[in-house]
């Protein structure tokens, strides 16, 4: 999704339907270029295929296809499965529809595209509650349903796209040489980070596409603020302002995760310091210090980054786990 936030020119390959075993899941996506690549469909032949066919597709003026891949038969793939691939020509007419999905993907909405694959017309975007956004008026579409393909009473094909938001987030205080590395750690995985920092010059010129800058005086004001079931990192350059912002979050006690940065002895004295200022002892459990994974002793801030990037995609991975059984057909 993060490609969104600035697509050029190309063919858009999504992942329509899936039958059996398959590289990659519904919604899976890539973008091709006359002269790249942008993001997977899962590799091998069958993305090989695809890319030779989006770029057959680039010298055409306006384009759409619909192509069935038994990944077996006739790709020579293990995985054995049926693959259907939508393709999509995107041109600079549909910069204000791609716009809008970026921005939407960055502010975490969730947003459905549906695409007619039977004739060129311009694709439309809906919110959650199916209310149009951009486009003509489509079918009717279940949006409790993933990425596929519906044929409506004219038996005209349709892609519907469920381009949900990522809903892992993380607001990460500290923008030092670790706070760094870990932003380009989580640049690619399926999360949106805050980065907060009272000082505005130690940040770097550009940012991945799921990181958004907050320069703030107040950062306690920021954790008050975070929705819900958001993770939380501490790493500032203060040790005075660590223990403010790990009292703040401890006293929300509705965080997915929070890690402090530092040893052992610094675990110790920040639980001795907390409980003199009323915070219990169960809710001091559910802090991580140190952070990252087990078995990884480095300190180069890399890897640090690797370990605690690794920790927070288990927690993630286990937290969207009732998320996605609700949204199984």
């Amino acid at each position: 999704m993060s490609f969104f936030t600035d697509c050029p020119n190309g063919v858009l390959v999504t992942v329509a339907a899936v039958a059996g075993s398959a590289p990659r899941e519904t919604g899976a996506k890539m973008l091709v270029t006359r002269d790249r690549q942008i993001a997977t469909i899962g590799g091998g032949h069958l993305e090989l295929r695809a890319c030779e066919i989006a770029r057959e597709m680039l010298v055409l003026p306006a384009a759409r296809r619909l192509e069935r891949f038994a990944l077996g038969p006739s790709l020579g793939q293990c995985c054995g499965g049926v693959v259907h691939l939508a393709f999509e020509r995107i041109d600079a007419d549909q910069a204000g529809h791609v716009a809008l999905l970026g921005q939407r993907w960055q502010e975490r909405r969730d947003t459905w595209r549906v695409v007619a694959l039977d004739a060129i017309s311009a694709p439309s975007l809906l919110d959650d509650r199916g209310q149009c956004l951009d486009g003509p008026p489509t079918p009717v579409i279940d949006r409790a349903l993933p990425t596929h393909i519906l044929r409506d009473a004219a038996a005209q094909h349709w892609l519907v796209d469920r381009c949900l938001a990522y809903r892992s987030h993380l607001l990460l205080f500290g923008a030092g040489h670790v706070g760094a590395a870990i932003v380009r750690a989580l640049a690619d995985l399926p999360c949106h980070v805050t980065w907060i920092d009272q000082r505005d010059d130690v940040f770097p010129a550009s940012v991945p596409a799921n990181t958004t800058i907050e320069i703030t005086d107040t950062p306690q004001s920021t954790v008050r603020a975070a929705s819900p079931g958001s993770s939380f990192l501490v790493m500032t350059h203060s040790h005075a302002l660590d223990q403010a912002l790990c009292e703040a979050i401890l006293q929300r006690n509705d965080a997915i995760w929070f890690g402090l940065i530092g040893s052992t002895t610094k675990r110790h004295q920040f639980e001795h310091r907390l409980r003199e200022r009323g915070i219990p002892d169960q809710r001091l459990a559910g802090m991580t210090c140190p952070v990252g994974i087990d078995g990884i002793s480095g300190k180069a801030p890399a890897v640090i980054a690797a370990a605690v990037a690794a920790q927070l995609l288990q927690v993630w991975e286990a937290s969207l786990v009732p998320h996605a059984k609700e949204h199984q057909p």
